[in-house]
């Protein structure tokens, strides 16, 4: 997992990654853009989204009818995410077909065509996938709680937009959006597998370094102030389960504060995944689980923890036993927190909490997709040295530093507060 990675930029500004494993005779290769719901303004949320789908409708030498056969047919896998912060595309292919998956992302990189009918017929996919968001309880209080966390900055929306505004963009608007973003100097090329380096940045220059640079988008956001009290959110619908969700802000992943975090988290409700291809791992040795679920105050708990460009989110999610009434459920999540600030953790809790983060992570650090991923991805956030140094900064906190997270970040005034109260009804 820590072979060398040949680092460079072309003279379009395009970042490359390149690491060499040859465990296997595969490759994998993603594209990342630095552009997400972060990106977007009142009137275009979920543009972003809607450009990646229109990723998939070809190019002139990509006919959309051709793209998934063409990958299939040489035995590869691909498929592509959108996020707050980043849109990202990839390739897994035997080694001696990964040509296939060069050529298509070049191309697409300025080649999309976005053509007006295959705009429209997205447009009620996309529609359609937030009608279906829109049934499920915890996308409707997940959106109610980023609403009333963020006030300012576009971390406010969820990514797949808005109804309004996926009623009203236009193709123009889309186009414009790819224009602006797809560019080699606002992208990471990330790619490792069974390749020798010089062979693999030979087809990289030839491919890619001819396609012209963009002018560089503005990717300043204004911060979002500090918040001076509690917040609650109240959403009524559909269903007969009552669930919370409990968000505190805090900080970006490049920020220091965040390692201890990650500890903090893993022991409150079990370790956060912070790979979309891993798994995970059993929570019931996490304080929540304990003071929640065991005493039947609850039927699940789970805890999320995002690598964010900026301030983001740590949300506690509960499933409220049937038997019990939210607000009983709150006290004691607050109560358990009140406990964490007041008492240093025993060495034994830090070291428990502290190597079950760490497993999980090298869990999702294995495969030669995933080493691709953590290439790129750290490249959004910070740099690949982040996840390089990631262990030993995480076997590096100590119980005050836990102690000192609770009581900076876990207050009320950091604090957003929301209930789903079910209406009985199936929706």
């Amino acid at each position: 997992m820590q072979s060398a990675v040949s680092k460079f930029h072309l003279n379009n500004g395009l970042v490359v990654l390149l690491k060499e494993i040859h465990t296997s005779p595969i490759i994998s290769h993603w594209i990342w853009y630095r552009v997400g719901s972060r990106n977007e303004r009142l009137g275009l949320t979920g543009i972003s989204h809607w450009v990646e789908h229109m990723q998939f409708k070809g190019t002139s030498l990509f006919p959309s009818n051709v793209l998934d056969k063409a990958i299939a047919r040489e035995g590869g896998i691909w498929n592509a995410f959108t996020y707050i912060d980043w849109t990202t595309y990839f390739e897994t292919m035997p080694a001696d077909r990964i040509d296939l998956a060069l050529r298509l992302e070049s191309d697409r990189l300025i080649n999309s065509l976005f053509d007006p009918e295959e705009v429209e017929s997205e447009r009620t996919v996309i529609i359609s996938e937030r009608q279906g968001n829109e049934n499920e309880p915890l996308f409707k209080l997940s959106e109610a709680m980023q609403a009333e966390a963020f006030k300012v900055h576009p971390y406010h929306h969820e990514v797949i937009g808005g109804m309004t505004d996926l009623l009203s963009i236009q193709r123009d608007d889309l186009y414009q959006h790819y224009r602006g973003y797809y560019i080699p100097n606002n992208a990471v090329l990330a790619i490792a597998g069974d390749f020798e380096t010089p062979i693999m940045q030979e087809k990289i220059i030839e491919l890619y370094d001819h396609l012209p640079a963009g002018l560089q988008p503005d990717l300043d956001i204004s911060p979002e102030p500090p918040q001076p009290s509690e917040r609650q959110v109240v959403v009524h619908g559909p269903g007969e389960t009552t669930y919370l969700q409990v968000a505190h802000r805090v900080p970006s992943a490049s920020h220091p504060d965040f390692y201890p975090l990650m500890v903090l988290d893993s022991l409150l409700t079990g370790p956060s995944n912070l790979n979309m291809f891993g798994g995970g791992i059993s929570n019931k040795t996490s304080h929540l689980y304990r003071v929640l679920v065991e005493a039947e105050l609850a039927i699940g708990v789970q805890g999320g923890l995002h690598a964010s460009i900026d301030p983001f989110l740590h949300t506690i999610t509960i499933i409220v036993h049937p038997e019990r009434e939210s607000e009983e459920v709150i006290q004691a999540l607050k109560d358990e927190i009140q406990r964490l600030q007041d008492n240093q953790l025993q060495f034994e809790e830090l070291n428990r909490a502290v190597k079950q983060a760490r497993a999980l992570f090298a869990y999702g650090s294995e495969s030669i997709t995933n080493q691709a991923f953590w290439l790129g991805y750290s490249e959004m956030f910070a740099t690949y040295d982040w996840f390089l140094n990631y262990l030993d900064k995480l076997a590096g906190v100590t119980p005050e530093d836990v102690q000192r997270m609770a009581q900076k970040y876990f207050i009320p005034n950091n604090r957003t507060v929301g209930v789903y109260i079910p209406n009985g009804s199936e929706g």
